[in-house]
C-alpha cells in the first residue's frame, strides 16, 4: 500500500521528506519508505502526522476521503 496522502500533505505545505523525517526524529530514508508503502507507518508516527497535518488517521490511510480531525 501506497501512503499518497501523506506525500501529497506534505508537498501542499512546500515540505521535504527531510524536514518532515527531521519532526518525526528519524532519517530521511526511512520517512521516504512510508511514503512508498515500503514499510508500514508505526501508529506513533501516524499520531504525529495527523496532529501536524490536522487531519485524521483514517484520512491519512484512505479509509475516508473526509480530512477533517474527529472530535469528541
Amino acid at each position: 500500500m501506497k501512503y499518497n496522502r501523506i506525500r501529497d500533505l506534505r508537498e501542499d505545505k512546500d515540505l521535504n521528506q527531510t524536514q518532515i523525517a527531521k519532526m518525526l526524529g528519524m532519517s530521511q530514508t526511512g520517512y521516504s519508505k512510508y511514503e512508498t508503502g515500503e514499510n508500514d507507518i508505526p501508529t506513533a508516527v501516524l499520531i504525529q502526522l495527523a496532529k501536524f497535518y490536522n487531519t485524521s488517521i483514517d484520512y491519512l490511510l484512505g479509509e475516508t476521503d473526509d480530512p477533517r480531525r474527529y472530535r469528541n
